[in-house]
């Protein structure tokens, strides 16, 4: 049956769309805000959307038989690959370079993958995990100013690489002449010990590399949203708890970023203070027109990403920076909202104790008081 009839209106019973039987309405399912259908109906024509999991008219999935969707979510959060036509998500959607708008499967776009060292801004290959633990950190780190060479991205990942595949490169348009070293997710454990984070800003500094002094660049950190709960509710629990904290903090973490203001309105912006972590997130949701560009970009699937830090090639800094992320999670998974809404800064910045983090909240002078004298930022 093509198209089901719509429902007749009555005070106790109704009558099936398809089978056009008349039953109480106790005895039939009401679907898509629109159809009623008897039990057998309801097997015989129905599938379950794999995004929201309401049930759904069969002519009227969106998806396909492997992903059936309601046609919201799919507008939402899918998209069909037009070379293969399968259908996927928008985080495993990709595109051929920034002006095209037509999107790929993985599978299809890797027959287009360039083959330079710097890949184009919409690159992503499927993910290598490094390190024992649950909660892993994906490094977006911008450089710019010595060219966006494929040759010096090569080199560049040649030392990133060395002992295994941890980095690649990608076009970015805010840049001038640079491009961005994009590291596979690692613990924070790895990103300290086992990834060569000082080789890798020794080489880009010795090729004329600058970061944090070329004032395009950023350092973006994301986290694997999974760390944050094990259900979705305890996750959006815990990132309330994290925009809170960010919120609460904002002036020493707007020090501590050493971005200028009109920067982060540009790149970062802040949602603006609420009195609890649920209230937080709520409003934080509703700011979704600002897109990527906030403080705490909450768009991705798998990942809540930190976008609120300067570019540095300086080691201590990029390490302080890891340093405090964690240190910003731990708080959020392990505090409840009461607790957290009573969490002081000086509280906070004594309860760091890494090395690297405690030295650059001194030359930040956002520890205790404690300033002392740090290297130049490049």
């Amino acid at each position: 049956m093509s198209n089901p009839k719509a429902p007749t209106q009555s005070a106790a019973t109704h009558v099936c769309c398809y089978c056009e039987k008349t039953l109480p309405k106790s005895q039939l399912h009401f679907i898509e805000d629109e159809y009623w259908l008897c039990d057998r109906c309801m097997h015989e024509h129905t599938t379950t959307c794999s995004h929201c999991g309401e049930p759904i008219l069969l002519e009227n999935n969106a998806g396909s038989s492997e992903t059936p969707l309601c046609n919201d979510c799919y507008d939402d959060h899918y998209n069909t690959c037009v070379h293969c036509g399968r259908v996927i998500h928008t985080d495993d959607t990709y595109y051929r370079d920034r002006y095209d708008d037509e999107p790929y499967c993985y599978d299809c776009y890797s027959r287009f993958e360039r083959d330079g060292g710097i890949q184009d801004y919409y690159y992503k290959p499927d993910p290598i995990f490094y390190g024992n633990g649950n909660r892993y950190f994906g490094v977006e780190l911008e450089i710019d100013e010595a060219g966006e060479s494929d040759d010096n991205a090569e080199q560049v990942m040649s030392v990133g690489n060395r002992d295994a595949e941890h980095i690649y490169c990608k076009h970015d348009g805010s840049l001038h002449d640079g491009f961005e070293i994009v590291t596979h997710p690692m613990t924070l454990d790895y990103h300290m010990n086992q990834m060569p984070w000082a080789d890798v800003l020794k080489e880009a500094r010795s090729m004329g590399y600058i970061s944090h002094q070329a004032g395009t660049c950023g350092l973006h950190i994301h986290v694997n949203r999974d760390s944050f709960g094990d259900t979705t509710e305890d996750q959006e629990a815990s990132i309330g708890r994290l925009l809170f904290i960010v919120e609460k903090f904002w002036d020493e973490l707007l020090k501590f970023s050493r971005r200028t203001q009109r920067q982060l309105d540009s790149w970062a912006a802040r949602y603006g203070y609420k009195d609890n972590p649920r209230a937080m997130l709520e409003h934080a949701k509703k700011g979704s027109n600002r897109g990527r560009y906030a403080c705490i970009n909450l768009l991705n699937f798998n990942t809540v990403e930190f976008r609120i830090f300067r570019g540095t090639l300086k080691l201590n800094t990029l390490l302080a920076t890891l340093q405090l992320v964690n240190k910003i999670c731990d708080l959020a998974t392990c505090l409840s909202d009461d607790e957290i809404q009573n969490v002081s800064w000086t509280t906070f910045a004594k309860s760091c104790t890494s090395p690297e983090l405690v030295q650059y909240l001194k030359e930040r002078q956002i520890y205790v008081n404690e300033p002392v004298n740090g290297e130049e930022e490049v």
